[in-house]
C-alpha cells in the first residue's frame, strides 16, 4: 500500500567506462571517462507503509536483509529520503541493469545514483546536479571508501568527462571512433587493485612513478587528439597505456588475450579499462565493419559479453554513421 506521502519514482543513469587514466588519477594525474547512453541502469521506488524491499541486480527480499553488496544502494535510499524531507521512509525498491556489476562500468555509482534520482522523483523534491553529485558521493563511500567521483559524474554525463584534482569537467568533444567493450566475465576488484599499485609505488617510487606519470602524459595528450580528431594516434596511446598499466601488474592473462584478440582484428588500440585483473577491454575502430569485426574476435577469444558503442553524432565518423 502506498503511503501517504510520495509517489511512485523512477530514475535513470547510464554505464560508464575510463578512456584513459585508471590508476594514475590516483596519483594526482588527469582521467577521461565516458558515458555509454546505449547501457543504462534504472529505479522504480514507491513509498509504502510497510517494511521496504529490493529487487533487481540479482536479489529480491526485505531491505534490512539485503546482501553486503547493496550497501550503496540503501545508503542511497536514506540520504535522498532525508534530502527529501522524509527520512526514515519505507521504499519498495527495483533497479533494473543492462550491464553487469563489478566490471569496472560504474555499476554501484549508476545504481546509487538512479535509486537517488527515483526517490527524490517520488517525494518530488528538487535538486541540483550538485547535490545530486553529493548525494551520491555519500552513498559511494559506503562501497569504495574514498571515491574520487569520477564515477559519479560520468554515469549522469551527456559526454566524456575529465578529471583531474578532484575537479570534474565535461569535455566539448567525443572520440570519432567506434568502441568495442568486451566483458572478460571475471570480477574486478578496484580496491585490490589500487592497493597493488600503492605497495608497488612505495617499494619503488622512481620506477612506478615513471609509470604513473606517462599514463598522466598520454591522458593530457589523448584530450588534444580528440580535438585534432586523430583517431589513429588516440589508439596507439591505448595500446601503450595497456602495457604500463600491465607492467603495474593489474592485468591478467585473460585482459592480454582479449587485447591482442582485438589488434589482431584490425582494432586501432585496445586497453583494459577500470581497476583491471578482471572487469573489461575497450577497442577503438574507424568503421561500423571493423567494430563489428573486432566484436567477433572477442567472442571468439572468450568473452562473456560484448557491446558497440557508435561514435557520437556531430563527429566525422558519426556523421558516416547516420
Amino acid at each position: 500500500m502506498t503511503s501517504l506521502a510520495g509517489h511512485p519514482g523512477y530514475g535513470q543513469t547510464v554505464a560508464k567506462i575510463i578512456l584513459f587514466g585508471e590508476h594514475s588519477v590516483v596519483y594526482g594525474h588527469p582521467a577521461v571517462a565516458m558515458p555509454l547512453q546505449s547501457l543504462k541502469m534504472t529505479a522504480e521506488v514507491e513509498p509504502s507503509d510497510g517494511p521496504g524491499t529490493l529487487a533487481g541486480l540479482g536479489w529480491s527480499g526485505p531491505l534490512d536483509k539485503a546482501p553486503a553488496r547493496f550497501s550503496s544502494i540503501i545508503r542511497a535510499a536514506e540520504v535522498a529520503s532525508a534530502f527529501a524531507g522524509h527520512a526514515g521512509a519505507h521504499l519498495h525498491i527495483t533497479t533494473d541493469a543492462g550491464f553487469p556489476a563489478e566490471r569496472g562500468l560504474g555499476s554501484s555509482a549508476a545504481a546509487a545514483g538512479a535509486v537517488i534520482r527515483a526517490v527524490l522523483d517520488a517525494f518530488d523534491a528538487p535538486a541540483t546536479p550538485d547535490e545530486i553529485f553529493t548525494l551520491t558521493q555519500q552513498a559511494e563511500r559506503v562501497a569504495h571508501g574514498r571515491p574520487s567521483g569520477l564515477d559519479a559524474v560520468a554515469t549522469s554525463a551527456d559526454g566524456p568527462v575529465h578529471f583531474r584534482g578532484g575537479v570534474v569537467t565535461e569535455l566539448d568533444v567525443s572520440p570519432d571512433a567506434w568502441i568495442v567493450i568486451a566483458d572478460s566475465g571475471i570480477q574486478g576488484s578496484t580496491r585490490e587493485t589500487v592497493g597493488h599499485v600503492r605497495a608497488r609505488y612505495e617499494a619503488d617510487p622512481d620506477s612506478v612513478g615513471a609509470v604513473l606519470a606517462r599514463l598522466g602524459d598520454i591522458t593530457d595528450e589523448v584530450i588534444a587528439l580528440l580535438h585534432e580528431r586523430d583517431t589513429p594516434a588516440i589508439g596507439r596511446r591505448a595500446t601503450e597505456a595497456h602495457r604500463l598499466l600491465a607492467s603495474l601488474g593489474v592485468s591478467n592473462d585473460r585482459l592480454d588475450i582479449l587485447v591482442n584478440a582485438a589488434l589482431s582484428a584490425g582494432a586501432l588500440g585496445a586497453k583494459l579499462t577500470g581497476g583491471g585483473r578482471g572487469g573489461c577491454v575497450i577497442a577503438f575502430a574507424d568503421s561500423e565493419e571493423s567494430a563489428h569485426r573486432i566484436e567477433h574476435a572477442f567472442v571468439t577469444a572468450g568473452a562473456a559479453g560484448t557491446w558497440v558503442h557508435a561514435p557520437e553524432p556531430g563527429s566525422l565518423a558519426g556523421e558516416v554513421a547516420r
